[in-house]
């Protein structure tokens, strides 16, 4: 479904993505893990067209879509739930479901949303109350939820678990392997490097702007040195 070749990107003079290759395919959950500062979230910003490349190719069903601005890749199958959630606070929770999708003309948009109240019951009871007011756990419910509403075919997951509880994040990663149940393929970056390939079927670990290694998301979790270096023990 994606192939990233040899992707490069800089915030100025400083680059940050130095070559990055990688590959989602159908109906997978592929991890991205790394340290503060790697480039996980300039490779997520990258591929949904916030970040300029300076060098590569971003392929998505078959077409190099690295020229396509942001709102063409949305209406190709790609959506982003950000790092930091992102909600617009001062609109309701039904109104930041809508603009999710914007780039859709069809009938099915109510349907979609009823959906997403379905999965994140809690914003249905919420839903004409300001995103603001929102705890930190809801607000990334309503940010996945917004992506979702793009109808997309592969979900980029920018730190889904990022400041919540251990039940909130249990509850996110539901939602994620029941995402791929129903057949959208998911790219999660996750600072929580255990949860992340606990639920993954392969994982890439990225250091300093490359791609350091790769293997199913059970062999990485059992690999030593990764859980040296990312999961915290030995």
């Amino acid at each position: 479904m994606l192939e990233v070749v040899d992707l490069h990107s800089a915030y100025g003079r400083i680059e940050v993505l130095k070559g990055v290759s990688l590959e989602v395919r159908s109906g997978e959950i592929v991890a991205l893990i790394g340290s503060n500062g790697a480039g996980k979230t300039t490779l997520l910003r990258a591929l949904s067209g916030v970040q300029p490349i300076t060098r590569g190719e971003i392929r998505f069903l078959g077409e190099s879509i690295e020229r396509f601005p942001s709102h063409r890749r949305v209406q190709r199958g790609m959506t982003q739930s950000p790092e930091g959630r992102q909600v617009f606070g001062p609109l309701s929770v039904e109104d930041n479901l809508r603009l999710g999708a914007y780039v859709r003309s069809d009938k099915q948009i109510m349907e979609d949303r009823d959906r997403i109240f379905a999965m994140f019951p809690i914003l249905a009871e919420k839903r004409y109350l300001a995103a603001g007011g929102l705890s930190g756990g809801q607000q990334q419910m309503l940010a996945i939820g917004r992506a979702l509403m793009g109808k997309p075919k592969l979900l980029l997951l920018d730190e889904p678990s990022l400041g919540l509880s251990p039940i909130l994040v249990d509850q996110i990663l539901a939602a994620i392997v029941s995402l791929k149940a129903e057949g959208i393929t998911v790219l999660l970056v996750e600072q929580n490097a255990s949860a992340a390939l606990e639920i993954a079927d392969r994982g890439y670990i990225i250091e300093t702007g490359r791609i350091a290694g790769t293997g199913d998301g059970a062999a990485l979790l059992s690999d030593p040195k990764v859980k040296a270096a990312y999961l915290g023990f030995e």
